[in-house]
């Protein structure tokens, strides 16, 4: 079985939305603007190429991400790794041909089947929407998580707020950089 990891830049009080500029959020961009650069805080990006068999995006974040990444050289690996969408809208001529093998998954059954599958860890960046339906489903197995100390207040959170049982995590990795970031690295205990 596949381990499926969610990798996210998070602030203080939960909120994932626009960290690299998306418009339309109005703290968009936190992530450069208000928190200094350290490049060690940001060694789990390269890491997580390094060690990822696929790539499972959500659709927004799907077209964000395509837009810029596969011409981007400090993301060069993803290029050569198979990619899975899971959207219900997107179709095939919505792909970007620049990225390489993409395929469109229409459900959690067909993410649950996919993890079923031989290969390395799948890697899911921001796709906040579809992180929290994997992880109310029981589909995430760890969390990568960048947390940056801001309180931003309203936006798309990491967790979605449905009543359901208490779900816990063991922290297998943690450190603490000079800009105030801090690197989580949670598994799901099952």
């Amino acid at each position: 079985m596949r381990t499926l990891i969610s990798s996210v830049f998070v602030s203080l009080d939960g909120v994932v939305e626009a960290p690299g500029g998306e418009p339309g959020y109005r703290n968009s961009g936190w992530t450069f603007k208000e928190v200094e650069f350290v490049p060690e805080a940001y060694a789990l990006k390269s890491q997580e190429q390094e060690e990822a068999g696929a790539m499972l995006l959500g659709r927004a974040s799907y077209e964000a991400f395509s837009a810029v990444w596969p011409d981007m050289e400090d993301f060069a690996r993803y290029k050569t790794l198979p990619k899975y969408v899971v959207s219900t809208t997107l179709t095939e001529d919505d792909l970007v041909d620049n990225w390489g093998e993409t395929t469109i998954l229409r459900s959690l059954d067909e993410v649950a089947a996919l993890k079923e599958t031989e290969g390395g860890p799948i890697i899911m960046h921001g796709s906040a929407t579809l992180g929290r339906a994997l992880s109310d489903a029981g589909l995430i197995d760890r969390y990568h998580l960048l947390v940056f100390p801001l309180l931003l207040g309203a936006g798309k959170r990491l967790f979605s707020q449905t009543d359901k049982d208490a779900q816990q995590l063991k922290l297998v990795e943690h450190e603490t950089y000079a800009n105030g970031i801090q690197k989580n690295v949670f598994d799901v205990v099952r």
